[in-house]
């Protein structure tokens, strides 16, 4: 048994490793114990945000995410749970809250599906809340304690930095990612998710410093976030990110320091 968890772990590393790298960079900067509990989560959340792309038929993304809405529900029900390769490892990891809270992300994630327009500003904002804020989280609170509003804000400023890297892949895909694309409504955005950011720093006794440890994976999230608030055309022409060295030593530092 001890060597299938071993072997369930190896495998999340390797699928978070491939498809999200900075934020496998970000775990292995946290302590062995901390990995253990966040891969699963990652690679779960990996799983879900590819599902709506894999394929063309948007009958078979929804059955894709109804089979992680499934393995949820078993979890939560704290029964018998399917044998996989990240459901098994994410089952010790999760509670009923929590399962909740990916079932959330799991039900924003079907705006992925379709190329229909957000609604509005709020639920632009829901789908970054429900999805980023989400599992960030879960992510902070299977470490230790933390105040949701906290780890919601850290998530949020994270998805929407990410978001704002995506926007050209995003418009590629022929999506609309934006409700108001023009270059003062994103540096407004950007500036709206610094704050959140900011809010939270203002509270950082709330969150434990086990718990801390998940909000590495937001390391870079300020600064792409500065660059659209000073040059939102940096978004539509693909130019926002941080160079490999600053990407190294500012998570090297948030390592050695704790600090986020």
């Amino acid at each position: 048994m001890a060597s299938d968890a071993a072997e369930d772990i190896a495998a999340c590393a390797a699928l978070v490793q491939k498809a999200d790298p900075d934020r496998f960079a970000a775990t292995m900067a946290a302590k062995p114990a901390a990995r253990e509990k966040l891969l699963p989560i990652y690679a779960f959340n990996v799983e879900v945000a590819r599902a709506p792309w894999v394929t063309q038929e948007s009958m078979i993304a929804e059955m894709r995410l109804q089979w992680w809405r499934d393995a949820l529900e078993e979890i939560k029900a704290g029964g018998m749970v399917r044998r996989h390769e990240v459901v098994t490892p994410l089952a010790l990891v999760l509670d009923g809250e929590s399962s909740a809270l990916l079932d959330q992300l799991i039900e924003a994630r079907r705006w992925d599906i379709y190329r229909d327009p957000f609604e509005d500003a709020a639920h632009f904002e829901r789908y970054l809340e429900q999805t980023s804020g989400g599992l960030m989280q879960v992510a902070a609170q299977a470490l230790g304690t933390c105040a949701p509003e906290e780890a919601q804000a850290v998530g949020y400023a994270l998805g929407l930095a990410n978001w704002l890297k995506a926007i050209p892949a995003l418009e590629e895909a022929k999506r609309v990612p934006l409700v108001d694309g023009r270059p003062e409504a994103v540096a407004a955005l950007a500036e709206a998710g610094l704050a959140r950011l900011k809010r939270a720093r203002t509270s950082r006794k709330a969150v434990s410093a086990a718990a801390g440890q998940a909000f590495f994976a937001a390391w870079q999230a300020e600064a792409i976030l500065r660059q659209a608030a000073r040059e939102p055309e940096r978004v539509a022409a693909g130019a926002l990110g941080m160079s490999e060295f600053g990407k190294r030593a500012g998570l090297m530092w948030r390592a050695l320091s704790g600090r986020w």
